[in-house]
């Protein structure tokens, strides 16, 4: 177990809940944007600033970005990878996600295989994650090729989850996509999959306000990731430390 999981562990342990805030380069106007976002989120209180996407984000712009997080940065740079591309040596940590409900093979363990020389050779700490994607699933659905989890079957997700776990995952990842108009996945499918796992449980997609992220985190999660709500104008650092705020409250009281 490297540094970054360990931080997460005693982070969860000790707080009850963390935020991740992740930034898409492809989603901001200019290279300097996104990385003015990611130090702005470290700065208002971020645990994690996690650096990737499902399409663009690799080649040189993921390298500019992530070394322009990490050089100012205070909370830890993991990756996010929508591909074997999202790979960049300026990152702390790196998502090797399975992508445990994926119709397609390599999004399960082809792109794992195809990667791990590169992420062993850089010198990037892997955190083992099972990443589960809900309805409507969004861009990651349709480049994942995906069986959508139904919304209304918390079921399922904590057997997915179960099975992540047995299979050596340590931490397991929901998501329903990018801004799903349906928001967040359900309250009782979070509830679910935590009380069927022993390991660290992220919540990502569609959590937009404080109010929302508390939620999920009273519901059982130990982190949530949140992206596109960082993306709509005004001030990150404003945003990113009420979410942070609403997070820690949360997680006292499930301490």
């Amino acid at each position: 177990m490297g540094k970054v999981e360990n931080y997460i562990k005693e982070g969860i342990a000790s707080k009850g809940g963390l935020l991740f805030a992740l930034i898409d380069p492809v989603d901001y106007p200019s290279p300097k944007q996104a990385i003015e976002a990611g130090i702005s989120s470290s700065e208002a209180g971020a645990d994690i600033v996690l650096i990737g996407g499902s399409i663009g984000a690799q080649g040189e712009l993921l390298d500019n970005v992530a070394c322009g997080i990490k050089d100012k940065s205070s909370a830890p740079v993991v990756l996010f990878p929508g591909n074997i591309s999202t790979v960049t040596k300026h990152a702390d940590a790196i998502y090797f996600m399975s992508l445990l409900n994926s119709r397609n093979p390599y999004w399960i363990s082809q792109a794992q295989a195809l990667s791990a020389r590169i992420v062993k050779q850089m010198g990037i700490e892997a955190l083992p994650v099972g990443y589960i994607v809900v309805e409507p699933g969004g861009t990651v659905g349709w480049v994942g090729d995906v069986n959508l989890v139904p919304r209304d079957k918390p079921h399922i997700a904590a057997s997915l989850a179960m099975a992540a776990e047995l299979s050596g995952s340590r931490m397991v990842l929901t998501d329903c996509g990018s801004n799903p108009k349906e928001g967040h996945i359900p309250l009782e499918m979070v509830s679910a999959v935590a009380k069927s796992i022993s390991v660290p449980y992220i919540v990502g997609g569609g959590v937009r306000t404080p109010k929302e992220a508390a939620a999920v985190i009273s519901a059982g999660a130990g982190a949530v990731q949140v992206g596109t709500a960082l993306e709509r104008g005004g001030n990150v650092g404003k945003r990113v430390a009420e979410l942070a705020r609403a997070v820690l409250e949360a997680g006292k009281k499930k301490i």
